[in-house]
């Protein structure tokens, strides 16, 4: 099957993901106590798992069924896509909702085991161990564990698989070690997830420790510490990823003070994850995921900085003021300020993808090969995107 047949078929999986991050986003408005367009019952109460296993775990495995190049491999984002679409819906079970999800992420649990008879490699055995927390999580779900509980396995989810990423993508300045260190860090995640269970405390305190170091040798080795001084797309993608770390680095240092209890510690360790870090890395790598999964080019434009540093103003009006120093105004302004800047984002990626490559410079272009990964090395960074609420104590919805 040629790219440009294939390219229907793609774009088609891809519809689920994206009813899942709008169902997200306007659960969002509803959780921060505005109007939204569409308003359910269910849909605030399912808000995070839908954006982290819904959205986020149909785009990975999406990407990961296309590296396998097998047609039993798309069963995966559409399990997930349709488990997603499922849990917004209140004609509809929950608890049918929540078993299409376990079976999603079975499903994209067993595509990394293809991919590792390829290719034995520490970082996607990382990778692998990531997609097996996040079905544990689905199925802690299924057997009505409170989300409040459920929050670290997601955490693991997200963390570990872009971590992983950016192992793949740095083995040159991170060494030949590096993919072994970071197994050795997602075990000890492991460890701590399973504490959680027994005590919540302990579990998050671990957790936010291993966290903690895990994000310092991140920022020690990335090559973004270095290509912040470049220009076009290479300090874009640097920016993005330095700035992710540091919220990923904020949500460690709220974890160190035991299991989030209080609505605002829970919110601001959520959304510090999910969109400070997660969305911050979807954002540096778009030029290289789009092209991987849909096989469209989407050349990297400066208008993109625009969404880059509203989401991120955003997050400090929303988790510094809002949750740290209790301005609901803030933190409403906030919640607010990261939706735009999602859908802001998602509007310039295909208002670039349509509009095609644009006319550069030699010297830019030259930047733009440079941050690119080489052919042959993949990308599938998913994003989870979890903007909601913050209202008395914490009541179960990821938010």
């Amino acid at each position: 099957m040629t790219a440009r047949r294939a390219l229907p078929l793609r774009a088609l999986w891809m519809l689920p993901a994206a009813l899942a991050l709008l169902a997200g986003l306007d659960a969002a408005l509803l959780l921060l106590g505005l109007p939204a367009p569409v308003t359910t019952a269910r849909l605030p109460l399912v808000h995070g798992v839908v954006l982290v296993l819904g959205f986020v775990g149909t785009l990975i495995a999406l990407e990961r069924a296309t590296a396998w190049g097998r047609r039993i491999g798309f069963a995966a984002p559409a399990l997930l896509g349709a488990g997603a679409v499922l849990l917004v819906v209140d004609a509809v079970p929950l608890a049918a909702a929540k078993l299409v999800l376990v079976a999603g992420m079975a499903a994209f649990t067993a595509l990394y085991l293809p991919l590792w008879r390829r290719q034995r490699d520490a970082a996607l055995l990382t990778q692998l161990l990531a997609a097996a927390l996040g079905c544990a999580a689905a199925i802690l779900w299924l057997g009505d564990l409170p989300v409040t509980r459920l929050m670290p396995w997601l955490i693991a989810f997200v963390v570990l698989t872009i971590a992983a990423e950016r192992v793949e993508l740095a083995r040159i300045t991170m060494g030949a070690g590096a993919g072994g260190r970071l197994l050795l860090a997602a075990w000890a995640t492991t460890a701590a997830l399973v504490v959680t269970l027994i005590d919540a405390d302990a579990g998050a305190r671990l957790l936010g420790g291993v966290l903690a170091a895990l994000t310092v040798w991140l920022v020690r080795h990335d090559v973004a510490r270095r290509t912040i001084a470049a220009r076009g797309v290479t300090r874009f993608m640097a920016a993005c990823m330095l700035a992710g770390y540091g919220w990923l680095a904020v949500a460690a240092g709220v974890l160190l003070f035991g299991h989030p209890v209080s609505q605002p510690a829970y919110d601001a360790v959520l959304h510090a994850v999910f969109l400070g870090f997660t969305i911050s890395m979807i954002m540096a790598h778009a030029t290289t995921i789009l092209p991987a999964v849909l096989r469209i080019p989407l050349p990297y434009r400066a208008v993109m900085w625009a969404p880059m540093l509203l989401l991120h103003a955003g997050l400090v009006l929303r988790i510094g003021f809002g949750d740290g120093l209790g301005g609901p105004a803030a933190w409403q302004l906030g919640g607010v300020l990261n939706i735009v800047a999602v859908l802001l984002f998602l509007l310039v990626a295909v208002g670039s993808a349509i509009a095609g490559p644009a006319v550069r410079a030699p010297a830019q272009a030259a930047a733009s090969s440079a941050a690119e990964p080489a052919p042959g090395i993949r990308i599938g960074i998913g994003a989870g995107i979890v903007t909601g609420a913050r209202t008395g104590t914490n009541t179960g919805a990821v938010r």
